[in-house]
């Protein structure tokens, strides 16, 4: 017998790339009119994930201070803290802390970068710089 998805092809389903589902369920708080539970969520994800499945990314995007919850009964109410970018950022922040040495990551991530971005991110030190100043 062969996996076969919906359409009865016998193709294996898209797999998502890395904190593609974390950055949906943020999308879907973003759109929220307030503080709203996982079955909300759950309605509006692409896909047919399991309620424990949303709840399992809520948790973890509440751990990384991505999202707030607040007990609602016997479940909770979420809101997002951050958007897609701060989410970015927290897993360069992750994959950073992870290294042994910094000063080497840093400098190959900065040598890397194509001209407009180097401009960009020394644009951007500078304001914190200066705003540090302040």
């Amino acid at each position: 017998m062969t996996d076969q998805n919906q359409d009865g092809a016998g193709r294996h389903p898209r797999r998502r790339g890395q904190g593609e589902l974390e950055a949906q369920v943020l999308a879907a708080l973003r759109q929220a009119p307030g503080p709203v539970n996982a079955a909300w969520v759950q309605e509006r994800l692409v896909g047919d994930l399991a309620y424990t499945t949303v709840i399992t990314i809520l948790t973890r995007l509440h751990a990384k201070g991505t999202v707030a919850r607040e007990r609602t009964g016997r479940s909770f109410a979420w809101t997002p803290t951050a958007d897609d970018a701060g989410l970015a950022a927290l897993r360069m922040r992750k994959v950073l802390d992870g290294e042994a040495d910094r000063e080497a990551v840093l400098a190959s991530f900065v040598t890397a970068l194509p001209p407009g971005d180097e401009q960009l991110l020394r644009g951007l030190l500078a304001q914190t710089t200066h705003e540090a100043e302040d």
